[in-house]
């Protein structure tokens, strides 16, 4: 492996031009087809400056150098929207990088999808110390064998289903079929979020990292390490190599210890996060460090959609704790795993009563965005209108148990009286 990182300094794009040259240099790329995996724009990273610096690095050498958005189940991105992801329009990739196509993956094209293996009932009995016990069938995007290697490269947060993302998760879920994604996300769902968000070794790291065994072509990883907008680690080497040193630094980087829980907090998303699918990350991320009984709102007056690709379900299950599924079994049974855990996830921990009926959350979670409160009411979030709150009077306030959260939803907030 090779890489750098610091708590206190940014990587300079030198820096980073040095790294890929000592890693690439000695790797036999030349004449090969090349495709990166990179994500959407619902993470933060200077891809365009490594677009660019790959292409200096081999782009000359190699016969493609092509790239493909591990969009998991994200609706697919415009062709202007990847023009500001890499940071080159089209017109001027056609001209300065003839070698390079940039692709959407499509998880619900079945056309589009491999079956590279498959993980046995008993394999997923002994990977998830006996939490999950399904065959789990392992697609991924078809496209993946066009090629002669295949380079991961994104940056690694806390995450709520698998621990921390990056690595291997940039194919499960990132360029995978439904059949992983749901079964990987409800496994997550019955951890819970608050068990696995910071955590390194997960029962769903543990299935990705067995599904990603199945690919014959091998796989260099250049995982980084952001905090904020700026860029402070880059480790290259294998998918568990290089993911494990990016993590480690990541955990100082993007995770803030509180003494104590907070009894409200606001949390504000990022805009670059344009439904409640993605920007729940807001909950996910501030959710260890309120107290019992306590309220997050997530305030996004630029939100108006639940979610892009599976709004309708959510509309039909809306969110509930954990409990809520398992207690009536029968009925969520069909419900695609990826659904029922994202509302695990969204609504967080708490109880429920199959004779009573009774839900009980461990906190409440309230939207103040641009959702309708019909519509929240409905899927069974709390509702305040955004216009009500100003955040400027919420700064500052960490003594009262109050917590305002700004540009959330990527560092991990987990108060020490929380379990």
């Amino acid at each position: 492996m090779i890489g750098k990182g610091s708590v206190t300094d940014k990587l300079s794009p030198s820096e980073v031009r040095d790294l890929l040259s000592r890693t690439l240099d000695g790797t036999a790329l030349d004449g090969k087809r090349v495709l990166v995996l990179i994500p959407d724009s619902t993470r933060t990273a200077p891809l365009p400056l490594m677009f660019r610096l790959l292409y200096d690095a081999i782009g000359r050498r190699v016969a493609r150098l092509d790239y493909m958005i591990a969009l998991g189940t994200h609706p697919p991105m415009s062709e202007q929207a990847i023009d500001r992801l890499v940071g080159v329009s089209a017109s001027e990739r056609q001209a300065q990088y003839p070698n390079v196509q940039i692709y959407n993956h499509e998880w619900d094209n079945p056309g589009a999808l491999a079956t590279v293996g498959v993980i046995t009932r008993e394999e997923m009995q002994s990977l998830t110390g006996g939490l999950f016990a399904e065959e789990t069938i392992v697609r991924l995007n078809r496209r993946l064998f066009d090629y002669d290697h295949i380079i991961i490269c994104g940056p690694v947060f806390p995450h709520e289903v698998a621990g921390f993302s990056g690595g291997a998760k940039y194919l499960f879920p990132g360029i995978a079929g439904p059949d992983i994604i749901n079964n990987t996300h409800w496994l997550g769902g019955l951890v819970t979020s608050m068990k696995t968000i910071g955590v390194k070794d997960t029962p769903v790291r543990r299935v990705i990292d067995r599904a990603a065994a199945f690919i014959s072509r091998p796989i260099l990883c250049l995982a980084m390490v952001m905090q904020g907008q700026d860029l402070h680690g880059l480790y290259t080497g294998t998918y568990q190599e290089a993911w494990s040193a990016a993590a480690d630094l990541s955990a100082q980087l993007n995770v803030i210890v509180v003494p104590h829980a907070f009894r409200r907090v606001l949390s504000m998303p990022s805009e670059m996060y344009d439904d409640l699918w993605t920007a729940a990350k807001a909950m996910y991320k501030t959710e260890p460090a309120i107290a019992d009984g306590g309220e997050v709102i997530i305030y996004a007056p630029h939100l108006r959609e639940v979610s892009f690709t599976h709004g309708k379900l959510i509309d039909q299950v809306g969110y509930h704790v954990k409990d809520y599924f398992l207690k009536q079994w029968d009925r969520f049974k069909d419900v695609p795993g990826s659904i029922k855990a994202h509302s695990t996830h969204v609504k967080g921990q708490g109880s429920y009563d199959a004779t009573t009926r009774q839900e009980d959350p461990r906190i409440a979670v309230t939207l103040a965005t641009g959702i309708p409160e019909e519509r929240c009411r409905r899927i069974n979030l709390g509702y305040l209108d955004y216009h009500t709150i100003a955040p400027s009077e919420w700064a500052g306030r960490e003594s009262e148990g109050v917590l305002l959260v700004p540009h959330a939803g990527e560092v991990l907030y987990r108060a020490k009286d929380v379990d």
